[in-house]
């Protein structure tokens, strides 16, 4: 029950940052509602596919279908209020991202693979949403740019399966692991840290 709570919201939060980005770009409510899905189901569908669920899990239960629904006639709705806050779509993004991080790590342990594995698919899970949003809205993905986006799922991963050799309290360790994604996340933005560039500032 926990699992799906984490899973839901992490639709939620995603759904969200997909709606803000399409309607940021003047797309129609058809365009929205489209931007909204693949960015809260693109990555699990990732997941599910490369483990070999089928079909995958929002075609199985339809709550996460009526959740995007919901949430983008909500966001919408209220999108005045949630846009006055300037950060609204980077926290949804950093929470979405750390939310996914420890679903797609529990997916493959459930599955019975390696941990490096699972780590590997939680970042997928996180991620892999974000970029078929940033194609669809024509920006170069946040994941191939130089903010820590990627890092901070991998290292909250690390975080993860540390945790589980002190640790027997499976709930708490997903919210320590989440907190460490968001938290990266958050002070890699606030203060400008980044992995470093291979562009130089050449001349072509």
């Amino acid at each position: 029950m926990f699992f799906q709570i984490i899973d839901i919201l992490g639709t939620v939060a995603f759904a969200i940052s997909g709606v803000l980005v399409a309607l940021d770009k003047k797309m129609d409510s058809f365009g929205v509602l489209i931007i909204a899905f693949v960015t809260a189901v693109g990555g699990g569908t990732l997941r599910d596919v490369m483990i070999g669920i089928e079909p995958v899990s929002w075609m199985r239960n339809m709550t996460y279908v009526y959740v995007i629904v919901g949430t983008t006639v909500f966001t919408i709705l209220l999108r005045k209020k949630i846009n006055y806050l300037r950060t609204s779509l980077f926290l949804f993004d950093s929470i979405g991202i750390g939310l996914y991080t420890v679903v797609g790590i529990e997916t493959g342990l459930i599955a019975g693979l390696h941990p490096i594995i699972c780590i590997a698919l939680g970042t997928m899970t996180a991620c892999f949403g974000g970029v078929i949003r940033d194609i669809l809205c024509n920006e170069i993905p946040v994941i191939f740019r130089k903010e820590i986006y990627a890092t901070a799922c991998i290292i909250g991963g690390l975080t993860y399966f540390l945790l589980r050799k002190f640790m027997a309290d499976t709930n708490l360790i997903f919210i320590i692991a989440l907190i460490v994604v968001i938290v990266i996340r958050l002070i890699a933005v606030k203060f400008k840290i980044s992995l470093p560039s291979l562009y130089k500032g050449e001349e072509l």
